[in-house]
């Protein structure tokens, strides 16, 4: 099993953001000191309750604390973004990565994100197919042909290529089309913290099965998110209850955050979904989900806003002791 960070880049409103970079290089020294294999940021726009960085110019500075693990953005929402920058952008990333970068992409949910960038949000599906398209034609191909309903490339050639051969894209999409696409289109499938154990199970086995059906190769990695803190619930209930409904109020009629079920049982909730416990009841819950679900990359999100940065890095620190029983 490969343990990663995702790392919390999001506040609170009216917090101070000016000893938080400086906070998040502390956590990625922490992280690759403790055996920790990668590292991942999130991207939304608009996000208020919450202040948030964006992730390309904080990996792009994260890059050198994080030398010989693999990094990337999980996950770039796609169809708000122009595929040519993306591309470009994230080869660059792997250079800076020395060959080890991965990029995520997603659909995105929010209506609003797609409202004030001027991207209909009916158009979200054909335009992540296309953006994809066009991103492995601008990794691979000397001179790039496109010509799709969204975007026309003719004749040109990318800034420059990934220095790996093939640099692996993630794709996001907690329901059954979702995986699907992901199988036929990605390297692998990236579910969010939202999936239930028993759905990761099936849904893993969905996409094994529909890459067979179409040919392709067995994936090497099966990676998901899970938020984890190396404690007890109680020291973390309030920075987590307050993500989840910040979450719950973005995700409209999308059923992204079932809001009753936070507030009504949040045990209940977190129970099925995150990763809380000594570094001996880690050690045996991350054994038992690997066995179970076929899962063996976790990325490990170990602070939600308003957690103090001493209780994050202790987490890492005692996440370093968990790598260790795990080998």
């Amino acid at each position: 099993m490969k343990l990663g960070l995702y790392m919390a880049t999001q506040w609170r409103q009216g917090a101070d953001l000016a000893p938080e970079l400086a906070n998040l290089i502390e956590q990625v020294r922490v992280a690759r000191a403790s055996g920790l294999a990668s590292l991942m940021v999130g991207q939304h726009f608009l996000s208020t309750p919450l202040q948030m960085f964006q992730a390309m110019p904080l990996l792009s500075r994260l890059a050198a604390e994080a030398q010989g693990m693999q990094i990337g953005p999980g996950l770039l929402l796609l169809p708000l973004l122009n595929p040519v920058i993306v591309a470009e952008e994230c080869a660059t990333l792997d250079w800076l990565a020395g060959g080890k970068a991965i990029i995520g992409l997603g659909l995105g949910y929010r209506k609003e994100e797609f409202d004030s960038i001027g991207v209909p949000f009916k158009e979200r599906v054909p335009r992540f197919v296309e953006g994809v398209e066009l991103i492995r034609k601008l990794w691979r191909d000397d001179v790039v042909e496109h010509r799709g309903r969204f975007h026309t490339v003719s004749g040109v050639s990318a800034s420059l290529k990934p220095q790996q051969k093939n640099l692996p894209i993630w794709m996001a999409g907690d329901v059954e089309v979702a995986v699907k696409r992901a199988a036929k289109l990605s390297d692998a499938w990236f579910p969010s913290p939202m999936v239930s154990e028993e759905n990761v199970t099936r849904l893993n086995a969905l996409f094994r099965e529909t890459r067979e059906a179409a040919g392709l190769a067995p994936a090497q990695e099966y990676p998901i998110i899970r938020e984890c803190h190396v404690g007890t619930l109680d020291e973390v209930r309030e920075p987590l209850s307050f993500k989840y409904e910040a979450y719950a109020s973005w995700s409209g009629d999308s059923g992204f955050v079932p809001a009753d079920g936070i507030r009504s049982d949040f045990d209940k909730f977190a129970g099925r979904r995150f990763l809380i416990g000594g570094e001996s009841e880690l050690v045996e819950q991350i054994g038992r989900y690997g066995e179970k679900t076929g899962t063996n990359h976790i990325l490990l999100r170990v602070q939600w806003p308003g957690l103090g940065q001493k209780t994050a890095v202790r987490s890492l620190e005692r996440l370093g002791r968990v790598v260790e029983q795990l080998k």
